[in-house]
């Protein structure tokens, strides 16, 4: 894959891909505040990737659950902070706790898929991942009442390897997507794709969103919350987020699990120290500091915030 954020073409593993920037690419027009999208990644702590070789998901229903309660939560946040968002969730959880999805939904926040079970995008064929999106959606509708029209891949499994999901995506009815994060990670990431919003697979294709990143000394730092909210000291995390805003004049995308606001939550001793690490530092911290954020700064669903970019796509 080569290139920075103007380039019009991405070479992945099995030749070129032509990206067709939106009309919203680059600088957009902000308001005096900013509306930043604030999105919730709906899965609970034991089905994680940091887990996925310990707890085996034939025992998930077997597991005490914990997201229906941490999502409450969070919507109670979200509440008392005046802010809307895009709540990503899995289709075993609608599946589960249809009353929660109808709850997000009346609270006017956007209903968007995960998938079903957060298997990763880059481990499936192509039909698996078609019915994978296909029947996470359907469960989401039935519940919500809604149309859903955002996904965002298990651990922005979305790569060089398996850049044909977008056209799957669109087939199934999706109209964007928020699925690679422009930075280099073991578990994930693209550094050299766009941090604009671009169509990977033509103008009438599924619009791909990436989460946010700061560009400075010639990389692209993570500026979308997750773990490095819980590891950064809050008032770097909000230089970044103002850094985003006014300096480059773009829309912050934050990202956070249900799990993320449970510091009470049983713990994996059997985890590597490297997962415990990254799933358990700054919980008991998260719910002060994520309060702090929405008195911050403006937050709203992506919906709203990339409105513009979604609707030229359906108009194509």
């Amino acid at each position: 894959m080569t290139g920075e954020s103007g380039n019009s073409t991405f070479r992945v593993a099995d030749g070129p891909v032509a990206v067709t920037p939106t009309r919203e690419s680059g600088r957009a027009r902000v308001a005096a505040r900013t509306q930043n999208a604030l999105t919730i990644d709906v899965e609970d702590y034991f089905q994680v990737q940091a887990f996925a070789d310990i707890i085996d998901r034939s025992q998930w229903d077997a597991i005490a659950p914990r997201v229906e309660a941490n999502t409450e939560r969070a919507l109670e946040l979200f509440d008392a902070g005046g802010a809307k968002a895009t709540f990503f969730t899995l289709g075993w959880v609608a599946e589960r706790y249809p009353a929660l999805i109808r709850r997000i939904v009346a609270e006017g926040h956007e209903l968007a898929s995960h998938g079903m079970a957060h298997i990763r995008a880059d481990s499936q064929d192509r039909a698996e991942f078609d019915a994978d999106i296909r029947r996470a959606k359907e469960l989401l509708e039935d519940a919500g009442g809604v149309e859903v029209r955002g996904y965002r891949a298990a651990t922005f499994s979305i790569g060089r390897s398996n850049m044909w999901a977008y056209e799957s995506l669109a087939e199934a009815g999706y109209h964007y997507s928020s699925s690679i994060y422009p930075v280099s990670h073991d578990l994930y990431g693209l550094p050299d794709a766009s941090r604009d919003p671009f169509h990977p697979a033509g103008d009438n294709g599924v619009v791909e969103i990436p989460m946010s990143t700061l560009r400075m000394a010639g990389r692209n730092f993570p500026a979308s919350g997750g773990g490095y909210f819980r590891l950064l000291p809050y008032p770097v995390y909000r230089w970044m987020v103002a850094q985003l805003n006014g300096r480059e004049g773009r829309p912050c995308i934050f990202y956070f699990h249900p799990w993320e606001i449970d510091p009470d939550q049983p713990r994996q001793d059997n985890a590597t120290f490297r997962s415990r690490f990254r799933h358990y530092t700054g919980l008991e911290r998260m719910a002060g500091k994520l309060g702090r954020l929405l008195e911050d700064f403006s937050w709203s669903r992506m919906d709203a915030v990339y409105h513009d970019v979604i609707a030229n796509r359906q108009r194509s």
